[in-house]
């Protein structure tokens, strides 16, 4: 997780280019956060009377979704996404469980977020998944700008199906080559490259330096129907890549893996992991 799984990108992806479409996919097919991993970062806001959440990439809003039966103190959410479909998502799925908590709605590349109330500043700052795709330094800077002198950035994520280990995985990593090419595909025209600058090198050069790692181990159950789903809203293996093969390579995405599920399951065996950073002097 500490290194990122695709190149960053300075420039916000349009609402059209990435994602948009498969927003219901999203929501359905992505899995969520260990309860463990969501007890923690409840835990980061113990004693702060009127916690404020700052979600940047929420996509279909997974983080305040799994937070507020557990943080009921929570005042207010900000969510950020460059996607505009993800946002209305994510703000449709927490309307009925809000209860008192005031939510706004942020489109646009995180770095370049504003609170639109000022003086209301984070106290907690998650990144689930997400950060690989922003302007890191940037993003860590304005959260410097803005939030609460004890507040805690929380940077997350357990890779994808495309970096697990497993032999079903592998096997569908050679049929996507085989319809899109070696190199793993990324973003909307972009391949990926290869590591680079791992997370905590990033916090390490940011205001929030004093690092923590929680590591939180995950096994996940899926249907071969899911992993289709699930693939939908990948950057290395969403429709558009395929054009018109779409349909045959799902097809045969399908079929490699009931022949692989046993008992009609695959098996993941994942490492959610959660860097918990604050600026020196910050609570513990």
């Amino acid at each position: 997780m500490t290194r990122p799984d695709q190149p960053a990108s300075t420039a916000a992806v349009s609402d059209d280019a990435l994602f948009g479409p498969e927003a219901t996919d999203y929501a359905r097919y992505r899995p969520g956060l260990p309860d463990a991993a969501v007890h923690l970062l409840a835990s980061t806001q113990h004693g702060v009377p009127a916690p404020v959440l700052l979600d940047l990439g929420t996509g279909t809003g997974q983080v305040p979704r799994a937070l507020l039966p557990v943080l009921l103190r929570l005042v207010h959410i900000d969510l950020v996404d460059v996607n505009a479909s993800m946002l209305q998502a994510a703000s449709a799925v927490l309307e009925p469980v809000r209860g008192a908590c005031t939510v706004d709605v942020f489109t646009g590349a995180a770095d370049t977020f504003a609170p639109a109330v000022p003086g209301r500043a984070p106290t907690l700052i998650t990144c689930c998944r997400s950060f690989h795709w922003m302007a890191r330094p940037g993003v860590l800077s304005m959260a410097d700008r803005i939030a609460a002198p004890h507040a805690v950035v929380a940077i997350m994520g357990d890779g994808s199906l495309w970096t697990h280990e497993a032999d079903w995985t592998a096997a569908l990593r050679e049929l996507i080559q085989s319809y899109l090419g070696e190199d793993r595909r990324a973003g909307t025209r972009g391949t990926y490259a290869g590591p680079g600058r791992s997370y905590e090198d990033d916090l390490a050069d940011s205001r929030f330096s004093v690092v923590t790692e929680h590591h939180f181990p995950v096994t996940r159950t899926w249907t071969p129907e899911d992993v289709i789903g699930y693939l939908r809203t990948t950057s290395f293996a969403r429709p558009a890549l395929f054009a018109d093969r779409n349909r045959d390579f799902e097809a045969a995405a399908l079929r490699l893996l009931q022949d692989h599920a046993d008992g009609g399951v695959l098996t993941e065996d994942a490492v959610f992991t959660v860097l918990l950073a604050r600026r020196p002097g910050g609570a513990a």
